[in-house]
């Protein structure tokens, strides 16, 4: 199975409300998707979701990378050797993790076909089906509780709870929605590198002593504050997950040994695709660290990349892939069932995703 073009286009759908974070607002999921042809004729599909802000990647940047870089070094490869098509990729530009990380799950999604398998199953094959959370954008707080109550009664028992903000206000908003959905929800509190160290401290402590019941608490603090990371992790229980903080294997391994963090978030855009992916997997189960798989505002064709990863190995134990609930409309055919809150993996080979809402793809 030889690749014999590498194409892209762009993915334009509506989000059902605005996304909102304490880095930015977004209305529309507008990614890069990428498909790559083979001589065999079959077809890998791949998505790359532009995040300046996180991963540094501007829809420009991506194409870029694909058609001047990433392209003339694989190009006329077989997919059978999966080794030398990801060591071309990620050494033929440095970064751009999310270029790779579209046409490295392309290539997966090829690579599992040609063994006429589910991706899933050639991962490790640990579950057929998990339950993500949903994201609760920040918002004033009456917003925030009728945000949760809507996506209690949906069926999601997880959520996660977008803060970072306004410091203390973000306690009264944590507070307000475990009085309105009860203690059976579980909570998750991302403050995207919102907080800073003493700050996070703080409102993490009155969490605890407010008994609010706090799963975990994602990347308090600045991507790069590894010691911030660190002073929080030593002075609280609840868990705290390295987002942000953790791009590569090297990255996971030095939160790992200074104890900056309890958990690692695992994100195809930031490794630059599941090969990266699953090192990352690799050296949290040495270190015994349980996993997220998590993802960016992405379509149903990228979250199902993740999906495949997150049923594949048994050190992810927790998903946020709720991009597939967030869009207004799935235009996609095949790939894993989106029913709220459980995801269900079909026996289909590669990603599973057989119709991209693309019309007119570029080389």
């Amino acid at each position: 199975m030889i690749i014999r073009d590498i194409q892209t286009g762009s993915i334009s759908l509506p989000l059902a409300r605005p996304f909102k974070t304490a880095l930015r607002t977004v209305e529309r999921v507008e990614d890069v998707a990428v498909r790559i042809l083979t001589d065999t004729g079959e077809v890998g599909y791949g998505e790359a979701p532009p995040t300046a802000v996180i991963t540094g990647d501007t829809t420009g940047s991506i194409l870029c990378a694909i058609r001047d870089f990433i392209r003339p070094s694989i190009l006329g490869m077989d997919i059978e050797d999966m080794e030398g098509i990801q060591r071309k990729l990620h050494s033929c530009i440095l970064h751009n993790t999310s270029a790779k990380a579209a046409v490295d799950m392309a290539l997966y999604d090829l690579w599992a076909k040609r063994w006429k398998a589910p991706l899933w199953k050639l991962l490790g094959g640990a579950k057929p089906s998990f339950e993500t959370d949903i994201t609760i954008s920040v918002n004033p707080i009456d917003e925030m509780v009728a945000d949760s109550l809507d996506a209690v009664r949906r069926g999601f028992h997880i959520l996660k709870v977008k803060v970072g903000k306004e410091g203390k206000k973000d306690l009264e908003r944590i507070a307000a929605i475990r009085q309105a959905v009860g203690p059976d929800i579980l909570i998750r509190v991302d403050a995207n590198q919102g907080w800073d160290p003493r700050q996070s401290v703080s409102i993490i402590s009155a969490m605890e002593d407010k008994g609010l019941d706090i799963e975990l608490v994602e990347q308090p603090v600045k991507a790069q504050d590894l010691d911030g990371m660190r002073y929080i992790t030593q002075r609280v229980q609840t868990p705290i997950l390295a987002d942000e903080a953790v791009f590569s294997p090297a990255d996971a391994v030095k939160i790992i040994t200074t104890g900056a963090a309890d958990l690692i978030n695992i994100k195809l855009m930031k490794t630059g695709g599941i090969w990266q992916a699953l090192k990352l997997c690799g050296i949290a189960q040495s270190y015994g660290v349980r996993c997220m798989t998590g993802c960016m505002l992405e379509s149903k064709l990228a979250v199902t990349a993740a999906a495949h990863l997150c049923c594949g190995q048994g050190i992810v134990t927790m998903a946020d892939l709720d991009g597939p609930s967030l869009c207004a409309v799935d235009p996609f055919e095949g790939g894993p069932i989106f029913n709220e809150a459980t995801v269900t993996m079909i026996d289909a080979p590669g990603l599973g995703i057989t119709t991209v809402p693309v019309e007119d793809w570029h080389s």
